[in-house]
Formats: C-alpha cells, sequence, structure tokens
C-alpha cells in the first residue's frame, strides 16, 4: 500500500490539452483530470525517493507541455 503522496495543482488557458498531453506518460501509480483551469495530478508510491523521481520526471513533462500548449496557442504564421 502506497504510503506516500503528492498532489500538484496547476492552472492553464487550455488544461485539457496540457492534461491530455502529460496523461500517457503517468505510471500506474498517477492520475490526471482536468478540474476547470487546473490540471490535478495525484501521485501515490511506496518510497519517498520513489516519490521524489515521480515528481521530478511529472514537473519536466509538465513544463513541456504547457510551453508547447502556450506557443501553439499564440503562434502566428
Amino acid at each position: 500500500m502506497p504510503k506516500h503522496s503528492a498532489e500538484v495543482r496547476t492552472t492553464h488557458a487550455d488544461a485539457a490539452t496540457v492534461a491530455a498531453a502529460v496523461a500517457p506518460d503517468n505510471t500506474a501509480s498517477m492520475t490526471t483530470r482536468v478540474d476547470g483551469d487546473t490540471v490535478v495530478t495525484s501521485i501515490r508510491r511506496s518510497r519517498p525517493g520513489g516519490l521524489q523521481s515521480s515528481l521530478d520526471d511529472y514537473v519536466v513533462n509538465l513544463t513541456v507541455a504547457a510551453t508547447v500548449t502556450d506557443t501553439a496557442a499564440t503562434y502566428t504564421p
């Protein structure tokens, strides 16, 4: 049973797109959902080191997804 958990909540202009971009990289210990303009990801791990690794990976993926989504929304050819 996982003893360590974290919830990451971030606000985005296009939360659904950001959530769709990060969800495929979720492990079995992660869930991602959209709540209005907020992406909510919960992570549960049995060890604190595993939780930290999952959080680190998730934050990198989230940063890329948010940057690409924001850039696409403001891009003008």
